[in-house]
């Protein structure tokens, strides 16, 4: 990349030099509208995106890694994804200019970068908000439990939800959802637990009859192994969205306490969730892990779960739609949705983004490793090797082996670059022959289905 990208990207970035003085005012208005958040909120706002129920499918991995396998990735990816986000905060308060994440890989990759992280980031948060509509559909039918109704019913009603709560633009508005998203969240994971645990403790034999091990069962094969790492590493995937959230906080500097927060909480909730639902049900564990609980329990767990559905899907909707808005308008006061135009714009990317996570999630049959894919794919990139490439092209000061804090760092970050390679790689294959197994054992749904079984 040449030495006058950064200043000529930062160039295309100031405001028009003659301006009419209303204008200016609403220009001001909007960037104050857009400065609101605190470090509190900014780990709400990382908590909304990160913690859904994905934690739900962590049991599952145990039961395929086996225990000890299953706490250690836990904890070591928690750890990881804090280091790497602590990384990506380095790098946005040295380049205040950067938005989203497509502007930061710019820095490094340039022109190319950009526009091949743009995409990336723009197909994977729709692809999400579809995951979170397929959630919302299987929530729904178990919950209700009527044969007879359409599923096609549920899942246009999660996304009418979905794109309902997407609406506010400002993550400071969206913010004090966060609360009712962790509360919804923590409780479906306790009433799992609980239930499951007293569920075991009444069979015969009680919990040490439970069938479940420390190593990884015999019988496992690699790709369904590291499709599990893969679910891992999906659960830390809250780096996508951080440049984001971080451009309207008021003091940026403020993100390491966000990023110890969440990454502390997010292991914590994981492993235990993990553990303690795999050593109550074992082997034959479900996924998403509020199946396990069976019966009545499972439907209050599930409805209990819906707020975090839709709250989590929702904000992936409102921070790919930021960043169409922002590249589309980027001089104008339109992105600001402080106008009759702004709003306009806004409500109707919204719009065409959710129809287009909707028809997705229905058109594909094999959604879930579909999105397994995704995530092989894409949060290999945006989670370990581009931080890592970021700390040796925009953060390293001097060569790598200057003293031995370089040399640890560059040790680290070397490290965490071979892991998103592993992950790329191996976690692309598995992902694949999961798809191809799915479909030689006849577990592969229709597309836009009205069958209710098709979502149990």
């Amino acid at each position: 990349m040449s030495q006058d990208s950064v200043p000529q990207y930062e160039k295309s970035l100031e405001k028009p030099q003659e301006e009419h003085p209303l204008e200016v005012a609403t220009i001001h208005q909007g960037e104050a509208k857009f400065s609101k958040l605190s470090w509190q909120h900014l780990a709400l706002c990382l908590i909304v995106e990160a913690i859904a129920l994905g934690a739900l499918s962590l049991p599952s991995a145990f039961a395929t890694l086996g225990m000890v396998a299953g706490v250690i990735l836990t904890v070591g990816m928690g750890l990881v994804a804090i280091y790497t986000s602590h990384v990506i905060g380095q790098v946005k308060l040295k380049y205040p200019h950067v938005e989203h994440y497509a502007d930061a890989v710019r820095l490094i990759w340039g022109k190319f970068g950009y526009e091949l992280t743009g995409a990336m980031f723009t197909v994977y948060l729709i692809l999400l908000v579809g995951s979170h509509t397929l959630t919302g559909t299987i929530a729904f039918v178990d919950i209700v439990s009527k044969p007879g109704v359409c599923a096609l019913v549920w899942s246009v009603v999660s996304a009418i939800i979905l794109f309902l709560v997407a609406l506010p633009p400002s993550f400071s508005e969206f913010a004090w959802l966060g609360y009712i998203d962790f509360v919804s969240i923590i409780a479906a994971i306790l009433i799992t637990i609980i239930s499951t645990g007293v569920n075991a403790g009444s069979q015969p034999g009680g919990l040490s009859a439970v069938n479940w091990s420390v190593w990884p069962p015999e019988d496992v094969n690699f790709h369904s192994a590291f499709v599990s790492v893969t679910n891992i590493v999906f659960a830390y995937s809250f780096a996508v969205c951080q440049f984001s959230f971080m451009s309207e906080m008021h003091r940026p500097q403020d993100y390491l306490k966000s990023i110890w927060a969440l990454g502390l909480s997010e292991i914590f909730i994981y492993t235990l969730t993990g553990a303690l639902i795999y050593a109550f049900v074992g082997t034959e564990v479900s996924s998403p892990a509020l199946l396990s609980a069976g019966g009545v329990v499972s439907r209050i767990a599930f409805g209990i779960a819906l707020p975090v559905i839709f709250i989590s899907g929702s904000i992936n909707g409102t921070v790919v739609c930021r960043y169409l808005v922002n590249r589309a308008f980027p001089n104008s006061v339109i992105k600001y949705t402080n106008t009759k135009l702004g709003w306009l714009v806004w409500i109707a990317v919204v719009g065409i983004s959710t129809v287009i996570a909707w028809v997705i999630a229905e058109a594909i049959p094999f959604f879930n490793d579909l999105l397994s894919l995704i995530s092989a794919l894409f949060i290999s990139g945006f989670s370990y090797y581009f931080p890592a490439l970021f700390w040796f092209g925009l953060i390293k000061e001097g060569k790598w082996n200057k003293d031995a804090k370089n040399i640890l760092l560059s040790a680290t970050n070397l490290l965490v670059l071979v892991i998103g390679l592993l992950v790329l790689g191996c976690g692309t294959y598995s992902a694949v022959q999961d798809i191809i197994d799915q479909y030689n054992s006849g577990a592969v749904r229709t597309s836009f289905t009205c069958s209710q079984a098709g979502y149990t």
